[in-house]
């Protein structure tokens, strides 16, 4: 069964779940059904379409099985269609417990007949800490 998120938060949400339980058709269901989705990982590979998304979050699961998510310092745009948030992320992979990031994701969400789903997400490395942001609060993601 196909979820339906009532709103781009709901979505979000899912979203992030899905990475902390490494699951990724949990993660695709949270895209558009749109052929033209992209993602853009920290390290600046593009991927195009629902293959190349999934494969590409199928390979991160695999070389880093234990790993968990801090989202925190959001920022939200929102009309009744479309749905921008700009969020800060800190990864923590569990081998050495050491915080990776910040990285700032934007997640850029569509709402249709299915509610609503991820379209884009472009991550990258923060150049420095937000200010008077820190890796404390947010939500935390971690994968079991």
């Amino acid at each position: 069964m196909i979820p339906f998120y009532t709103t781009a938060e709901d979505a979000e949400e899912a979203f992030y779940e899905a990475i902390a339980q490494a699951d990724p058709e949990a993660l695709m269901a949270t895209w558009s059904d749109d052929e033209e989705i992209v993602c853009i990982h920290p390290t600046g590979q593009r991927m195009d379409g629902h293959t190349a998304i999934r494969e590409s979050w199928r390979s991160i699961f695999e070389c880093n099985p234990r790993f968990s998510v801090r989202v925190h310092s959001k920022m939200r745009w929102e009309s009744a269609l479309i749905s921008v948030h700009s969020v800060v992320e800190t990864l923590y992979l569990q081998k050495d417990q050491s915080a990776h990031g910040p990285m700032l994701s934007t997640n850029v969400f569509i709402r249709g007949a299915n509610g609503w789903r991820l379209l884009s997400r472009h991550t990258s490395a923060a150049a420095q800490a937000p200010e008077g942001g820190n890796n404390h609060g947010g939500r935390k993601y971690t994968l079991h």
